[in-house]
């Protein structure tokens, strides 16, 4: 059910990221700065906030001081960032402050003994004939050379609006400064584990250090740490006022990156954004420019889930915005705009909690494995409306939890599902979820199953029983990754394994892939009780890998069993993506629907170009009672509906990419 999304800081709906990485050798920086052009094309624009910069990742510094790292380049009596602050302030728009973390060339090129150091004692960071960055260690003098610039900065433009640090990532080091500090802390700096753990350590106490410090400067101001993993939000909230998404989709990130993770950030009580760009490419990407349709789509994805929108961009080194991109951003920021009195205070609606699957990177594309991926791309297919949540998530909250492909291995976690399955909650559990490691034994015995062990076959087939209920074809449905041998113990078998005649090996194999079925094995490929199903093989990690829909078919009719009413249906094409929001004052129900097509146009790259309408899509809304009305917003069309049982039916006459849908005066329920 759904949450707050705001704590007591407020995150304005239309942000400009307006990077200003310039390196020393560039000698006209802010020539042709004019702050009130500056500031009136933001304001044209619809921009009601933009991220500008004190420091850059080359380490040099954009306002006036005597600090040697300001920019050679910059014209002796320009500040260029206290003439953006004043100028957007004219303007009513927010000007929150940038500052580059573990990326600071001045402060390395300077201070060579603070570079972060790998255990062959080669530098992390660029090699030296190649063009990039050198990362900053962050146990050594370099983090206090930072607190004081960033002193500075609030000092002089107090109060801050709010600080941005960026490149937060946890970095091992075996520098003198890390090598002391892991002794101090009891860690083995010969440990690829302890120097993890140190990492994540120092990483911690200077978020903790900066977010003091900018508070007791200026309390009102967000604080944000780009760059840290997802998985450590419970642990970190404390230190940031917003969560940030940044998920360029064509710049590395992909079309799943931000739909994945924004139902996990969504979740911790602070308000929270999504991050594109304008680029066609990625961060500088300079005269790239994004189609229309892709940039609509990322922000209506953005509010669909209850987010705020930022556009990255990067302020051209004379300082001059590009007026062309600025056009893009006003055609999708003045649709935005248009939709806030349906966006304030709107809370995503979940009737599922899915439990992520960690395996402790800090990559900043969080590749955590695919299960994540998978379950949330088929759930997504269905329409179900569901969260990312994990083992400090309330589980109570959801009608029911998905446990996906892998062992719960943690003993309290594991004691909180059962406790939840007693209290009346439905949990469904694929692969080695409910079983050990070893896939020997069950330690989830609500699931009803008794465990063989891993198959001997690396692929197998899954018949379904003649009373499935799903679209699920009655035939045999390869299984392409290892399942587990399971028997129903108490549950009843939805689909039965069926075996093949041998592996493919290069002593005996038959035709070009896998060898055919051969007998109907005693083994159950999925299991139900009354509250429970499981799954034997990883089946979402299979369906992120394979795309195989006969998987999603057997999720689906698994799920209409342990949920005949769900809260939304729609009907439509797979590609249309539907989320619900709510309202409590005024109380209204909120219904997104997202028609968009990403098609592979290049070897790395999917790109929206075309906006294709749907019509005449039928959409049923679980209510608690009968709407006042429905409509579509912000036209205010009026839309026929019937409301009988508990449900409110409608038709949408169109969707040209994106429709809002809202019933006044009732609550999903």
């Amino acid at each position: 059910m759904p949450k707050s999304n705001d704590r007591a800081f407020s995150l304005p709906y239309r942000q400009i990221h307006l990077d200003f990485h310039t390196g020393p050798a560039i000698l006209d920086v802010g020539a042709d700065f004019d702050p009130r052009a500056f500031a009136k094309t933001m304001k044209q624009s619809h921009v009601n906030s933009v991220t500008v910069f004190a420091k850059c990742h080359h380490g040099h510094l954009y306002y006036n001081t005597r600090h040697a790292a300001r920019h050679p380049g910059l014209k002796k009596n320009l500040d260029l960032l206290a003439g953006q602050v004043e100028a957007l302030h004219r303007e009513g728009i927010r000007a929150p402050i940038y500052l580059s973390v573990q990326c600071d060339e001045f402060a390395a090129n300077t201070h060579p003994e603070w570079i972060a150091k790998n255990p062959d004692g080669s530098q992390v960071g660029r090699k030296p004939l190649s063009a990039g960055w050198q990362i900053l260690d962050m146990s050594s003098p370099y983090q206090d050379y930072l607190y004081e610039q960033t002193a500075e900065v609030l000092k002089l433009f107090k109060p801050v609006d709010g600080i941005f640090f960026d490149m937060c990532w946890d970095q091992p080091s075996v520098s003198p400064w890390a090598l002391a500090g892991m002794v101090r802390e009891n860690l083995n700096p010969e440990n690829e584990a302890d120097r993890a753990q140190y990492a994540t350590m120092v990483s911690r106490r200077y978020m903790k250090r900066y977010f003091d410090q900018v508070k007791a400067a200026s309390g009102a101001a967000g604080v944000f740490f780009n760059s840290r993993p997802f998985a450590n939000l419970a642990r970190e909230v404390q230190y940031q006022t917003q969560a940030e998404i940044e998920a360029l989709p064509t710049g590395g990130w992909g079309y799943m990156y931000f739909p994945m993770n924004v139902r996990f950030a969504r979740n911790f009580g602070v308000p929270y954004l999504g991050m594109t760009a304008r680029f066609h490419k990625s961060w500088a990407d300079f005269g790239g420019l994004k189609p229309y349709a892709a940039l609509e789509y990322e922000t209506a994805q953005m509010i669909a889930h209850g987010a705020r929108c930022s556009v990255g961009d990067q302020l051209h080194p004379r300082g001059v915005l590009d007026p062309v991109a600025y056009e893009l951003i006003e055609k999708v920021y003045r649709r935005v705009e248009a939709r806030e009195s349906w966006l304030l205070n709107a809370a995503p609606v979940s009737q599922i909690g899915l439990l992520q699957v960690v395996t402790g990177s800090t990559n900043v594309f969080e590749s955590a494995g695919r299960s994540n991926e998978g379950a949330t791309r088929m759930l997504t297919q269905l329409r179900h409306q569901f969260d990312l949540i994990d083992g400090t998530s309330d589980l109570s909250r959801y009608d029911l939890v998905i446990l996906p492909d892998v062992p719960v291995e943690d003993a309290g976690l594991l004691k909180k599902v059962k406790q939840y399955v007693r209290a009346g909650g439905k949990i469904l559990a694929s692969g080695h979820a409910g079983l050990n490691a070893a896939g020997t034994q069950v330690v989830l015995s609500e699931l009803g199953i008794a465990a063989c062990g891993p198959s001997p076959f690396q692929s197998v087939y899954f018949r379904p029983d003649a009373n499935f209920a799903s679209g699920l074809a009655r035939t045999d449905h390869v299984i392409y990754d290892r399942s587990v041998r399971v028997t129903a113990s108490r549950g009843t078998v939805q689909a039965q394994v069926v075996e093949p005649y041998f592996d493919r090996t290069w002593q005996h194999f038959s035709s070009h892939a896998q060898t055919p079925g051969a007998v109907r094995s005693r083994f159950a490929a999925a299991v139900a009780t009354s509250r429970t199903a499981y799954i034997a093989f990883p089946v979402f990690h299979s369906f992120a890998t394979h795309g195989n829909l006969p998987y999603r078919d057997l999720v689906a009719g698994l799920l209409q069993r342990l949920l005949p009413q769900p809260f939304l249906t729609v009907g439509g094409p797979s590609y249309l993506e539907a989320t619900l929001t709510m309202q409590e004052n005024p109380i209204r129900t909120m219904v997104h629907l997202l028609a968009y097509i990403a098609q592979r146009r290049t070897m790395q790259l999917d790109i929206i170009e075309d906006i294709v309408p749907l019509t005449a899509t039928a959409v049923t809304v679980r209510t608690a009672c009968r709407p006042l009305r429905v409509y579509t917003a912000p036209e205010m069309a009026e839309l026929p509906f019937e409301y009988k049982h508990g449900y409110t039916y409608v038709t949408v006459p169109q969707i040209m990419g994106h429709a809002m849908i809202v019933l006044d005066g009732c609550h999903p329920g």
